[in-house]
């Protein structure tokens, strides 16, 4: 118990260093809001040419396909925010041979390692979710608190699969050095995750569940928000958050176990 609170403290310490630290360039940070807000209008306006056509594609209708929508720019402001940076400075760190020094500290290294760094300015499209989900929401009938909790909680798996799948990444790194490309599929894939996970069929679509699991961080919350979720919908994100949980621990520890260090 002390050692989980340790690390708590110890990651809030870092996150609100990286907070502070992107707070000192205002101008910058509206500058990126801007942006930000103007990618994502067009990340949507494919989807509204679509649903001009039709009314439902695989059975979702707009204000549903919206939600999926608003659930992916949490995905993004997540992975860009939060994975992404940890996962290029953990590259170079054991490149370095700098992870020496965090593997001294008295934390969970795994943590230190993957979740050590926010990068502030690319939350943005945080906002961008709430303002597209605000919209869906306010298309449709309004969700009940059960649907609203299982939402929460299937966003919540999926994330918790999604670092592990970067924490996989890591893990590589420490036999192969170059794994920008690994970063720019994990990139690729994920994208797929702004259009429901019923438009895909086949293996496709179970790679966008079981492999890379965009599926349940956008689709599976949307479903329980529109009131279609079921019990092989919650099995199915606990089955695959375990699966990656219990892999990507043993695959840090099997990593440090081959790590040389830098005084090798």
């Amino acid at each position: 118990m002390l050692e989980a609170r340790r690390t708590v403290q110890a990651l809030a310490a870092l996150i609100r260093v990286s907070v502070a630290t992107a707070m000192q360039y205002r101008s910058n940070l509206l500058f990126g809001l801007a942006t930000a807000l103007l990618v994502d209008a067009m990340r949507v306006a494919p989807l509204l040419l679509v649903y001009g056509q039709r009314e439902q594609v695989a059975g979702w209708e707009l204000p549903h396909a919206l939600l999926v929508t608003a659930f992916f720019f949490l995905l993004f402001g997540v992975q860009a925010a939060v994975l992404e940076p940890n996962l290029g400075e953990a590259v170079q760190a054991v490149r370095s041979g700098a992870l020496d020094l965090m593997l001294m500290k008295p934390v969970d290294a795994q943590l230190l390692v993957s979740l050590r760094k926010v990068d502030a300015s690319s939350l943005f499209p945080v906002v961008s979710a709430l303002l597209v989900g605000g919209v869906a929401l306010g298309m449709t009938e309004l969700p009940g608190p059960v649907d609203v909790l299982l939402a929460v909680a299937l966003f919540g798996s999926g994330v918790v699969s999604l670092y592990c799948l970067w924490l996989l990444a890591i893990c590589v790194s420490f036999w192969f050095v170059r794994v920008d490309n690994l970063r720019f599929l994990l990139w690729s894939a994920t994208d797929a995750g702004r259009w429901p996970i019923d438009v895909f069929r086949g293996p496709v679509r179970w790679i966008l569940t079981a492999v890379v699991p965009v599926a349940l961080i956008t689709s599976f919350p949307a479903q329980a928000l529109r009131g279609a979720w079921d019990v092989e919908l919650l099995g199915t994100s606990a089955a695959v958050s375990a699966a990656f949980l219990l892999g990507s621990r043993w695959a840090w520890r099997r990593s440090l176990a081959a790590y040389a260090s830098a005084s090798s």
